[in-house]
């Protein structure tokens, strides 16, 4: 039998549950950055006040929602 005593037992569980957790947190953060892909035809640019903002809506004119001017593709 393996003798252990109780500090070394849960440090043992302490450093196995982060470890774990962290590996958790890595593979999540990896799929969440894999889903978030963005088109370049959604990231429109306004040439009045120079804001860039995302419009998922396929048109050819977009109106900036800061300034609310029409910019053209």
């Amino acid at each position: 039998m393996i003798a252990i005593n109780f500090s070394l037992a849960v440090a043992l569980f302490a450093v196995l549950f982060l470890a774990v957790f962290f590996g958790l947190w890595v593979c999540a953060k990896r799929q969440k950055d894999k889903d978030l892909s963005l088109d370049d035809r959604f990231i429109w640019f306004c040439g009045v006040c120079t804001y860039t903002y995302i419009n998922t809506r396929d048109d050819g004119f977009s109106t900036c929602p800061r300034c609310g001017s029409y910019n053209k593709k």
